[in-house]
């Protein structure tokens, strides 16, 4: 079992940051790899980005890409999601999770946490 917990979502204007932590506990070694979800109202949930433990081999998918950096932190077992210029698009509800699979799809990532809502007002 793996449990991950999501913080530091909030409120922030276009071009604003900020910085998600999850905190991940249990089998990390089974599952080294760490990623960042998200889901919008009436849309499907989408990948955001993704770090594996060992080489720190980072992925980001195109929308995100020169705003957005993962890190961990493997001495807290937290991972963190720096979102900068942040876009009214990017409002959501963000979601960390943990997968054995070096892989953008959400169905591969087999523990989830609870979520943290990200809203970007214009």
């Amino acid at each position: 079992q793996v449990q991950l917990v999501e913080s530091g979502g909030g409120l922030v204007q276009a071009g604003g940051s900020l910085r998600l932590s999850c905190v991940v506990s249990g089998r990390t070694f089974s599952n080294p790899v760490v990623g960042w979800f998200r889901q919008a109202p009436g849309k499907e949930r989408e990948f955001v980005a993704t770090i594996r433990r060992g080489d720190s081999a980072t992925n980001y998918a195109d929308s995100v890409k020169g705003r957005f950096t993962i890190s961990r932190d493997n001495a807290k077992n937290t991972v963190y999601l720096q979102m900068n210029s942040l876009k009214p698009e990017d409002t959501a509800v963000y979601y960390c999770a943990a997968s054995w699979a070096w892989t953008t799809s959400p169905t591969a990532y087999g523990y989830w946490g609870q979520g943290t809502q990200v809203t970007v007002s214009s």
